[in-house]
């Protein structure tokens, strides 16, 4: 029976953000492939361990309990540049834990943004830059994940998003403008056009599904909470605010923290993932919550 995943949020993640694959990728770039496929078949029983998006996706998981049908609300697809014959380590691993994982792409090297489209994937996470940046060429919110928290204590039975705005939800237009023309300008520009809606960033497409999802679901309990951390401050806030507003988008939090740092925000409002595009937040907010970096768009 065919099955249609264009009415769910699909989530395609590389085994290295879903496990903890840090040794054996060092295995795979000092002694060769060869080294790293004996190495994974030695070890094909024993169970990996928790990656940095590893209590993201259990929780996006226990979503489909809400299913009033035999169609998913959320799918999720590992995605690796393995060859099928290293999948059972990784297939172990899913049973173990009882992740509800059924679908895989393993590519033998290849690249993973061609095949995105096929499987109707919203949301792409990797730790291998290359591929992240693909997939955001090819527009689909994709993010390089960060290495995994130490201490790091998830929410149970709820899954908790928090995203930068500008670069990320919003174009970068504005951020260029504070970037090449100073605050004071940034600040002008944004009052001045604070009727007027920001354009997409590279996750608009993802919140509004997510946002969609989470207003068809129990207000109380709701299994969805969506955060906005942003460098913002009055009076620049007022444009984000009429831009959500105008993309019909309540978010459950909004922190407009005017520059200063979003780890200990985000520390408290234990988000499984936060996504931004610059470094200067994710190196401190990742060493507390699971983060994924943002690429800007290039062209060829």
């Amino acid at each position: 029976m065919a099955i249609n995943l264009n009415n769910c949020l699909v989530v395609g993640i590389s085994s290295r953000a879903l496990f903890d694959l840090e040794a054996e990728n060092k295995i795979f770039e000092q002694q060769g492939v060869d080294a790293y496929r004996d190495y994974q078949h030695a070890n094909e029983q024993t169970i990996l361990q928790a990656g940095t998006a590893f209590h993201m996706v259990k929780e996006l998981l226990l979503v489909n309990t809400y299913a009033q049908s035999d169609q998913p609300l959320v799918e999720v697809v590992i995605m690796s540049r393995n060859t099928p014959d290293m999948a059972m380590r990784i297939f172990h691993s899913i049973d173990h834990y009882d992740l509800n994982i059924t679908r895989a792409a393993f590519t033998g090297g290849e690249g993973l943004y061609t095949y995105l489209d096929a499987f109707s994937v919203d949301l792409f996470l990797s730790k291998s830059e290359g591929d992240v940046q693909a997939a955001i060429n090819h527009g689909v919110a994709a993010a390089s994940i960060c290495e995994h928290p130490k201490d790091y204590d998830p929410v149970q039975h709820q899954v908790r998003i928090a995203f930068d705005g500008d670069a990320v939800l919003f174009s970068e237009a504005s951020e260029v403008i504070f970037r090449e023309q100073g605050l004071p300008a940034f600040v002008a520009h944004e009052h001045a056009h604070r009727q007027d809606a920001l354009a997409e960033g590279p996750f608009a497409k993802l919140l509004k599904i997510i946002a969609f999802l989470q207003q068809t679901l129990p207000k109380k309990d709701n299994p969805f909470r969506l955060a906005l951390v942003t460098a913002r401050n009055s009076p620049t806030h007022a444009r984000v605010l009429f831009t959500l507003r105008q993309w019909g988008i309540t978010l459950d939090e909004a922190f407009f923290l005017g520059g200063l740092p979003k780890d200990q925000v985000l520390k408290a409002f234990r988000a499984h993932i936060f996504f931004d595009d610059q470094d200067v937040h994710l190196h401190a907010a990742s060493k507390v919550v699971p983060s994924g970096k943002v690429p800007h768009k290039t062209t060829a």
